[in-house]
Formats: C-alpha cells, structure tokens, sequence
C-alpha cells in the first residue's frame, strides 16, 4: 500500500507544491504557483454596508441616530379681522392660549389657591415671565404629554411676543403682529421644537401634523379674537 504527501515551500515570489508518492514507479509531480500579490487592501476586503444584516422595522433605519437632537421649524401667518393691538393683547394672556391651540392643555402663569400652591409660590415669585406649560395630545396612535417652564422675552408692544424654553421639552418661537388697516391685521406664528425621542421613527410625519394644529390654533383665535373684540 502506497502513501503520499502534500508539501508546500514557499520563496519570495512563489509557492511550490510538491505531491509526492513514495513508491519506484512514480515519480514526484510539482508546480509552480505565482504568490498572491493583491494590488491594494481595498481589492483585498469585501465591503458590506452597515446594517445590512439587520432586519427593518418601524423603529430601527439604515442611517444611526445622531447624539444631537433633531429639531423641526414651523410658521404659519393668518390675516384676523381684529386690529394688531387687540390681538397682541389677547395673545399676551398666557393662560388663555388653551382657549384656541388645540395641543396646549393648560397655561399656569400666575400662583393659585389649593393644589400645589406652594410650588407655584416658589416658582413664579417675582417672575412674570415665566409660565408653566403643559401638552397633553393623542396622535400616531400614543397619548402625547410633555411640559416645560418657558420665559417670555423682551417684548415689542402691539409687534411681537417670544419665548424660549428653560426646562423640558426644548422650544422657542414668537408671534408677530402686523397691522394691515385700522381693524385687521397679519399674525405670524413661528415655533422651533425639539424632536422627542418618542418620536422620532415618525419624525417626517410630525412637522406637517404640527403645522395644521398650529393652523387650527389660528382659525380659533380668529374667531376667538372677532368673539372679543365684539363683546368690548
């Protein structure tokens, strides 16, 4: 019975094989095999695109969360049949802003008797600026809730009124008013939000939603604002 071997000698520019069987008759058969130079590593290696071994879903893209929160910009403008002065007034009351912004459950800007008395005592003392809000809302299937504490700014009297955001849900807009006679004018509303994790999968959805409520909130003002106005 015959056996044989496999051997392998390698030089600088090649690889030799040598099959070898160990009886008279035959001989030693080998070949020469050029080494395997690759031109670069990049022909080298194989590439695989990130995530191409995970399965999608509703909640998962091909593109990696960035660790910046995301933020949407909406405006909306409306022309109300109620001078400028009048609505910055009404618009200015903080806690009447629930009366037409569908979204916006309630306001606190100001310290009340009974239920958490004392932490409004200790939040708004000597700070008219500042209000507390609070969004309770039930879209893409979830109950939204979320609050902040907002600071109004600087002021321009019967122009504009702006705010930013000092805690929770991060945002910042303003609310312009331009007079277009003696009792109508053009109300700008500009509002720039932080994305919520809770939301991002339906990040694209969430601006358009969020301009029509806002253009809901200034239908109701209008004839919030025409109601008032009336009525004085």
């Amino acid at each position: 019975m015959s056996s044989a071997a496999i051997s392998f000698v390698s030089s600088p520019n090649s690889l030799s094989l040598a099959h070898v069987f160990r009886t008279k008759t035959n001989p030693i058969f080998s070949c020469r095999v050029p080494r395997f130079r690759p031109q670069s590593l990049s022909s080298f290696f194989i590439r695989i695109p990130f995530g191409s071994f995970k399965k999608p879903s509703f909640l998962t893209s091909s593109n990696r969360f960035s660790p910046v929160m995301k933020w949407q910009d909406c405006s909306v403008k409306m022309e109300i049949d109620v001078p400028a002065s009048v609505a910055y007034n009404l618009y200015s009351d903080r806690e009447a802003i629930p009366n037409w912004m569908p979204f916006v459950s309630s306001v606190k800007a100001s310290m009340h008797l009974g239920s958490g008395y004392f932490t409004w005592i200790l939040e708004f003392s000597n700070k008219p600026d500042l209000s507390r809000w609070f969004v309770k809302y039930e879209a893409f299937g979830r109950s939204i809730e979320y609050s902040w504490l907002a600071k109004n700014l600087q002021p321009i009297p019967n122009q504009k009124i702006h705010w930013t955001s000092l805690e929770g849900l991060g945002n910042r807009g303003s609310v312009r008013f331009y007079p277009k006679g003696p009792s109508s004018c053009l109300i700008v509303l500009s509002i720039s939000y932080e994305v919520p994790q809770l939301l991002i999968p339906v990040a694209s959805l969430l601006q358009p939603f969020m301009e029509n409520l806002l253009k809901q909130g200034m239908d109701r003002f209008a004839k919030f604002a025409k109601s008032s106005s009336s009525t004085r």
